[in-house]
């Protein structure tokens, strides 16, 4: 971006915040859901996003049987947008991920450890942390990775800290059976995170968009690429439907945050303006624009000629 419409300047950072593709190779989640073709289009939506992102960060349940070459064919298709963007790729684990195949696929060396990790994206500190307990669905962080992350957090980053993290420490009252596997001990990341410079936590799990803060921190949960949970069944303790997957854009700014969401596959389009206006509304003063085009009514086709007029 280089006009300023507003009166808010270019984001300093943006991220692209993606989670839970579930990937299967050659077999449909739940016999209905095809997860790469999912993918697929997601990859293909994240590329027309208006601000180019410096990291792709994917919050967890990479795959969904933690099959390697599901994790291959994951790498495949992420790292040509990412190196389209000149973006970093900031993986993390989740529940249906296991650490074997996953360290072994996305980071060349097989590890049974936690996969935590550190990245510096420009001067902003993204650290993922692996909330994933072996043989469960619910999450934890041991007292070793509490001791580690407070120790990593001691010193503040320039542009501040991004937690990614699969299980999100928030509340999920519009699906309460989610609770069972939630994030369990938030009470210890909370006194951790506490006055530190951790300015957002990126979060998944729970296949439907949510926000919340936690100790005074901003967290934003990413939808699935795969399939969804419905927020507002029928008749249903819960419902997992095929549709209204997104990912989260995360402009970071100097002193705020501001997170929007992406629906993965396009809507029926019932009105546009070419991209060609672009260059006419650019050519306007700041003035100009708000005096022409914040009018009520508006016919951006005669825009050339009402410019005109207003400037004699």
């Amino acid at each position: 971006m280089s006009i300023q419409y507003g009166q808010y300047r270019d984001p300093v950072l943006t991220i692209a915040h993606l989670s839970d593709p579930h990937l299967l190779i050659d077999s449909l989640q739940y016999d209905a859901v095809d997860t790469l073709a999912n993918f697929r289009q997601t990859m293909q939506r994240l590329s027309q996003v208006p601000t180019p992102p410096q990291a792709l960060v994917f919050t967890g349940d990479l795959a969904d049987k933690a099959q390697p070459e599901a994790y291959r064919a994951l790498k495949a298709m992420v790292e040509p947008v990412a190196a389209e963007f000149g973006a970093q790729v900031i993986w993390t684990m989740g529940n249906h991920d296991e650490r074997a195949a996953y360290s072994k696929e996305l980071f060349g060396e097989e590890s049974l450890d936690n996969q935590d990790r550190v990245y510096d994206v420009s001067g902003l500190r993204v650290i993922a942390v692996d909330t994933s307990v072996p043989g469960y669905h619910y999450g934890e962080l041991s007292d070793e990775q509490l001791d580690w992350l407070a120790d990593v957090l001691s010193e503040p980053a320039p542009l501040g800290t991004v937690l990614a993290m699969h299980h999100p420490p928030i509340p999920v009252p519009m699906t309460p059976l989610a609770a069972i596997i939630e994030l369990y001990d938030q009470h210890k990341l909370e006194a951790v995170l506490t006055g530190t410079d951790v300015r957002a936590i990126l979060g998944g799990h729970f296949h439907f968009t949510s926000s919340s803060t936690f100790a005074g921190i901003p967290v934003h949960v990413a939808s699935a690429s795969c399939y969804t949970m419905d927020p507002a069944p029928d008749d249903r303790l819960i419902s997992s439907v095929d549709g209204h997957q997104a990912f989260t854009m995360l402009h970071l700014y100097d002193d705020r945050a501001a997170f929007s969401v992406v629906p993965v596959f396009p809507a029926p389009e019932v009105n546009f303006e070419p991209t060609s206006s672009r260059s006419l509304v650019e050519g306007l003063t700041f003035e100009e624009r708000r005096e022409i085009l914040a009018k009520k009514a508006v016919d951006i086709a005669a825009l050339k000629g009402e410019a005109v007029a207003y400037k004699s």
